[in-house]
């Protein structure tokens, strides 16, 4: 059996971060994501999928994005069901994400407009065009120019 999903789009609002009693964290969101066709209005339709992430990624997750920001999730598709207050069995199917991938600088939410290739993960950085062509806020990069790798310890990186 087979239940992957990849998705690449962006929050409807900002990151829900709790705590299960036993301290392990989660995060829930939205992620809208474009379909690959307008509708018959001609405006771009998209689809709203909830996204649930736990443990170290859910903090991080809860840390670096925010509406707006663009995400790239991987993960499965799972489905629960509970009673609500009234006594209907209520379903919902989520994607519960294995890795999520932080496709642009945080605060930096220029719809689609940005070139940049930026990449911020769990654990990885890596940069594909330069500062000049990045559509969003600009800042002093220390590093642009010079072609020595970065010595940095995983003690040091916040996730």
């Amino acid at each position: 059996m087979i239940n992957r999903v990849v998705l690449v789009g962006r929050l409807t609002k900002n990151p829900e971060l709790r705590y299960t009693p036993n301290g392990n964290a989660t995060c829930s969101f939205t992620l809208a994501v474009n379909r690959n066709f307008k509708g018959a209005n001609g405006e771009q339709e998209a689809d709203f999928i909830p996204i649930v992430v736990w443990r170290k990624q859910a903090e991080n997750a809860a840390n670096f994005l925010s509406k707006g920001s663009l995400a790239g999730i991987d993960g499965r598709i799972q489905t629960r069901n509970y009673e609500n207050n009234e006594g209907r069995r209520v379903y919902v199917t989520e994607v519960i994400a294995d890795s999520v991938q932080f496709l642009e600088p945080k605060g930096t939410h220029s719809s689609g407009q940005s070139t940049s290739q930026d990449n911020y993960s769990s654990g990885s950085r890596s940069t594909g065009t330069s500062q000049s062509q990045r559509s969003g806020p600009s800042f002093d990069d220390p590093f642009a120019g010079d072609s020595k790798p970065i010595d940095i310890s995983d003690d040091d990186l916040p996730f």
